[in-house]
């Protein structure tokens, strides 16, 4: 499964009221540069780790109400949730090896 863009209207099914699997959700933008040093990283987990994980990008430029619902203040940040609740947080660029350990992989 590759990555999935998450809005405002796919939300409640991709992610709050998905009971599948855990679900790793990327806030980002296109002009911040940490996002896009981040971003082949979390494609990679998205694909390596397909069918144990769901991973959503959430462009904050885009998804002004989403990101205000996360609080997010400062990009990229990178939200783990299952089965509706957040998890774990992580605010800034993250090796890979912490992106997995933050994900229980």
């Amino acid at each position: 499964m590759a990555e999935i863009v998450i809005t405002k209207e796919n939300f409640d099914s991709e992610v709050r009221n998905y009971k599948g699997l855990p679900v790793l959700l990327d806030f980002w933008a296109g002009w911040c540069g940490p996002c896009m040093m981040l971003s082949p990283i979390v494609e990679e987990i998205a694909n390596e780790y397909d069918g144990k994980i769901k991973v959503g990008k959430v462009n904050v430029d885009e998804q002004p109400e989403l990101a205000m619902a996360f609080r997010v203040e400062s990009i990229p940040m990178l939200v783990f949730v299952k089965d509706g609740v957040i998890q774990k947080t992580a605010v800034g660029y993250r090796q890979k090896d912490e992106i997995l350990n933050m994900l229980g992989l």
